[in-house]
């Protein structure tokens, strides 16, 4: 048994519902580099069978990316996850919703991801006393600083121990 160091000590989490600001921009780092693994592991993973995924041969044959596409629906999940740490870890009760997902670039092996949310909309639960609905649009670029995904998406959050 090791005694602890004495001393502050931080445990990681999200923000609590009360310091979440509408307008507030928070950029989500280090970004998350795609490989070819992740993209064929996460699309057997999850039983879509799509050429364009999967098949390389067919995928060069195939105007107008002649390669094989990142599956959105990975990259929609690095989106949102890239901003766990910072926003919601230990913090979030749930996932409400997602009003809309966009993919305006695609994503390709090799790609990096980097993420951004920006707080649109809070209001405290009328319904669940010590929580409150957070509203956040998160926003994916490449390495090049290309907009690749976006999502908007409604949490309900913890608010601060009393």
């Amino acid at each position: 048994m090791t005694d602890t160091p004495p001393g502050p000590r931080i445990v990681q989490r999200g923000l609590w519902f009360e310091e979440f600001e509408v307008g507030t921009v928070y950029e989500h780092r280090p970004g998350r580099t795609v490989t070819e693994a992740d993209n064929v592991f996460f699309t057997t993973l999850t039983m879509n069978t799509q050429a364009l995924h999967l098949d390389a041969a067919a995928s060069a044959e195939r105007p107008p990316f002649h390669q094989r596409l990142v599956n959105s629906m990975f990259t929609l999940s690095t989106l949102v996850g890239l901003s766990v740490a910072q926003l919601t870890q230990g913090t979030i009760v749930a996932n409400l919703g997602f009003s809309e997902v966009a993919f305006p670039k695609p994503v390709f092996h090799g790609d990096t991801l980097y993420a951004e949310t920006l707080v649109t909309d809070t209001r405290l639960s009328a319904s669940r006393p010590g929580e409150g609905v957070v509203s956040l649009r998160h926003t994916a670029r490449n390495q090049d600083g290309e907009i690749v995904a976006v999502a908007v998406r409604q949490t309900l959050v913890r608010t601060a121990p009393q």
